[in-house]
C-alpha cells in the first residue's frame, strides 16, 4: 500500500454511523446465531418456563450494559474497555490485560460463528470443506470492513432485519396457535424431576446463566463510538435500546417455541427453532431457518472483525500496541492495518482449530466475565473519585454515589466466574497471563 494512501499520524475514523445503525449494530452482536440454537439448552433445564429464564438473563445482562453506557458517555472512545480501566486507576497493565482480553473474545468468537457459518453452508454445498469456507468468509467480510464503516453498517442493518424476519416467523406461528388452542400449553410447566419450589428456583436460574451467554456482545457497542454521530448520547441509547430489543424478541421466540414443540422436543433437538418452523411450515421451514442461520452467522462475524478492528485500533493510538496499527486510510477511513490484523488472527485460529474450538469459546466466555468486572468496578470508582465529571449519561438507581446496578453487575459477573469448569479457569487465567507477558514484551520494544 502507497504511503500516501494511509494517515499514519493524527489518525481519524469516519463518524458516520447513525442512532438507528448503532441500534441494529447492537441488536445483531446481541442476536447473533446463539437463540437458534440455545433454546434447546436453555428449555431442557427450565422446560416451558424457558421464558423466564430469559428474562432474568436480561436483568443481568442489562446490569453491566447500564455500566458501559455512562462509561462510554464519558469516554467515546475505541478499545472502550481499555479505555475506561486507564482513565478510571490509572493503571496502564490492568488496561492492557482488558483490552487483550476483549481481542481474544473477538477473535475466538468470530472463528466460532464462521466455523458455524460454514456448517450451515455445508447443507446446501455438501462436501465443502468447513474450514476453507469459514476463512474466505472471514476475507470477504474483511474486505467489507475495510471498504468503509458505512458499508459495513449497512451491510449489519440489512442482515439484522433478516434475523428478525427469522425468528418473527417463528413469533407469529406461535402466537397464531397460541391463540386458537389457549390452554394447550402450560408456560410453567418444568421438567419431572423438579419437584418443589427451591429446584424451580435453582433451574430457572441455572438456565438464565446459559441463556446469558444469547445477550452476549452488546459490550462491543462501546468500540465503535469514535465512527458514530453524537456518541456520547447515541451509544448509551443504543446499549439500553438494544438490549431492550432483544429481550421482547427472546421471550417471544421462547413463548413461542415451547407453544409449538414443547420443552421435551426443543431441548433434544440440535436445530430447535428449524424444528419448530418445520412443524407449520414442513420442509420449506427447514430451508428457510437454515437460509437464515446464514445470514445470521456471517453478521456476527462481520461485527467482531469490525469491533475487533477498532480495539486494536484504539490501542495503538494509544501506544499500548504498534503504532503501525493506527494507520487510518485516507481513502476508506478504517485502519487498514488493523483490519488485515484482525483477519489475519481469526482465519488462524480457524485453521488451527479443525473446525472444533468449544473449548476455546468457554475461554473466551470467562474471559469476558473478567472485562465486565473491571467495567462495573470501573464505574463504582469514577463515582466516588470525580464525581463531578460530566456524564451525558448516568446509570439509574443509586444510593448517594453508589451505582446499583454497577454494584449487581460486578457481583453477577463474580458469581458467573465461578460457574465454569477448571480447566476453562485455568485456561482463562492463562489468557490474561498471556497479556501481561505480551504487556512487558511490548514495553520492552
Amino acid at each position: 500500500m502507497k504511503g500516501n494512501a494511509l494517515k499514519a499520524k493524527e489518525p481519524g475514523l469516519k463518524q458516520s454511523i447513525s442512532l438507528f445503525q448503532a441500534i441494529m449494530y447492537g441488536t445483531g452482536l446481541i442476536l447473533g446465531a446463539g437463540i437458534y440454537v440455545l433454546i434447546g439448552d436453555v428449555a431442557g433445564i427450565a422446560g416451558n418456563a424457558v421464558w423466564i429464564s430469559f428474562a432474568l438473563a436480561a436483568a443481568i445482562a442489562t446490569f453491566t450494559g447500564l455500566s458501559y453506557a455512562e462509561l462510554a458517555s464519558i469516554f467515546p472512545k475505541s478499545a472502550a474497555e481499555y479505555v475506561f480501566v486507564k482513565n478510571t486507576f490509572g493503571n496502564n497493565l490492568f488496561a492492557f490485560i482488558s483490552g487483550w482480553l476483549i481481542i481474544f473474545v473477538a477473535v475466538v468468537s468470530a472463528a466460532a460463528v464462521a466455523i458455524g457459518f460454514s456448517g450451515y453452508l455445508a447443507a446446501f454445498l455438501p462436501g465443502l470443506d468447513q474450514s476453507v469456507s469459514a476463512m474466505l468468509l472471514v476475507a470477504v467480510l474483511s474486505v467489507v470492513n475495510f471498504i468503509g464503516i458505512r458499508e459495513s453498517m449497512w451491510t449489519n442493518t440489512a442482515f439484522t432485519l433478516i434475523e428478525i424476519a427469522g425468528l418473527a416467523i417463528i413469533i407469529c406461528a406461535g402466537l397464531l396457535f397460541t391463540a386458537s388452542s389457549p390452554a394447550a400449553t402450560n408456560y410453567f410447566e418444568m421438567p419431572s424431576d423438579v419437584t418443589s419450589f427451591p429446584l424451580a428456583f435453582g433451574a430457572i436460574v441455572g438456565a438464565a446463566s446459559l441463556a446469558f451467554f444469547a445477550y452476549f456482545g452488546f459490550e462491543n457497542l462501546a468500540n465503535i463510538s469514535e465512527e458514530t454521530k453524537n456518541a456520547r448520547k447515541a451509544i448509551p441509547l443504543a446499549l439500553v435500546a438494544s438490549i431492550a430489543i432483544t429481550t421482547g424478541i427472546y421471550m417471544l421466540v421462547a413463548v413461542s417455541a415451547v407453544a409449538l414443540v414443547g420443552w421435551e422436543v426443543l431441548s433434544s433437538s440440535n436445530a430447535p427453532l428449524t424444528l419448530a418452523a418445520e412443524k407449520v411450515f414442513g420442509k420449506a421451514g427447514i430451508v428457510i431457518l437454515s437460509s437464515i442461520a446464514l445470514f445470521a452467522t456471517s453478521n456476527t462475524v462481520l461485527m467482531m472483525l469490525v469491533s475487533g478492528s477498532r480495539i486494536i485500533f484504539g490501542m495503538s493510538t494509544d501506544k499500548a500496541l504498534p503504532s503501525l496499527l493506527s494507520s487510518v486510510h485516507l481513502k476508506t477511513k478504517t485502519p487498514l492495518y488493523a483490519v488485515l490484523a484482525i483477519m489475519m488472527l481469526v482465519i488462524g485460529v480457524v485453521a488451527a482449530s479443525s473446525a472444533r474450538i468449544d473449548a476455546m469459546v468457554r475461554v473466551a466466555v470467562f474471559g469476558i466475565f473478567i472485562v465486565y468486572m473491571f467495567v462495573n468496578l470501573s464505574l463504582i470508582w469514577l463515582r466516588y473519585k470525580k464525581p463531578d465529571m460530566e456524564r451525558p449519561f448516568r446509570s439509574p438507581l443509586n444510593i448517594g454515589r453508589f451505582p446499583m446496578f454497577a454494584g449487581l453487575g460486578l457481583v453477577t459477573s463474580i458469581a458467573m466466574l465461578t460457574q465454569f469448569d477448571l480447566a476453562t479457569v485455568v485456561a482463562g487465567m492463562a489468557a490474561a497471563a498471556s497479556g501481561v507477558v505480551a504487556y512487558a514484551i511490548l514495553k520492552r520494544i
